[in-house]
C-alpha cells in the first residue's frame, strides 16, 4: 500500500467555480428578499409611506372615520382602505381591502410570482425593502367570499 505524501491543491478553476458558486448563493438570496429588484408596489391612489395626513386625505378625499392616529375609507362597496399615522402624522401603513377580489392589482404587481398557499387555501406573500424602508404584502383570504388585503408597511 502506498501513501500520497503530495498535497492536493484546488486549481484556479475549481477556485473559480467555488467563488462563482459563493457570489450566486449571495445574490440569489439578496434577491427572494426584495432587494435587487425595484419595488413593484409602493403607493395606493398616489397615497404613499412618509406623506403627511393631510397630503393623504387631500388625495382619497374625507374618511369615513378620522382620528390622528388612522383613517377609514370606503372607496366602493368592494374596496376599503386603512392608513395609518405615527406620532408626527406621516404615513407609516397602507392597506387596503378588496371584497371578492373586485378591483383589487394583480399580485404579481404588488408582490411578483411565487405565492405561497397555506393549508386553508388561502395564498400569501410579503416582500421586504430594507433599503427602502418597507414591506409589502398580498394575502387573499379563502373565505366563501375572498378578501384581498395588500398592505404596505414601515419597517420598524
Amino acid at each position: 500500500m502506498r501513501y500520497q505524501t503530495e498535497k492536493q491543491r484546488i486549481g484556479i478553476l475549481e477556485l473559480t467555480f467555488l467563488l462563482l458558486g459563493i457570489f450566486l448563493i449571495l445574490l440569489l438570496s439578496y434577491t427572494v428578499n426584495g432587494q435587487g429588484k425595484a419595488p413593484l408596489y409602493r403607493e395606493y391612489r398616489g397615497v404613499h409611506l412618509g406623506m403627511t395626513a393631510a397630503e393623504a386625505r387631500a388625495k382619497l378625499g374625507e374618511p369615513v372615520m378620522k382620528s390622528n392616529d388612522q383613517d377609514f375609507y370606503v372607496l366602493s362597496a368592494n374596496e376599503t382602505a386603512q392608513i395609518a399615522y405615527d406620532q408626527f402624522q406621516k404615513v407609516v401603513t397602507i392597506s387596503t381591502d378588496y371584497t371578492a377580489g373586485v378591483g383589487a392589482p394583480d399580485y404579481r404587481t404588488v408582490v411578483g410570482t411565487g405565492l405561497l398557499e397555506k393549508p386553508d387555501g388561502s395564498l400569501f406573500r410579503m416582500v421586504q425593502y430594507q433599503s427602502e424602508g418597507f414591506w409589502v404584502s398580498y394575502n387573499k383570504s379563502a373565505a366563501g367570499v375572498p378578501v384581498v388585503t395588500i398592505t404596505i408597511q414601515m419597517l420598524r
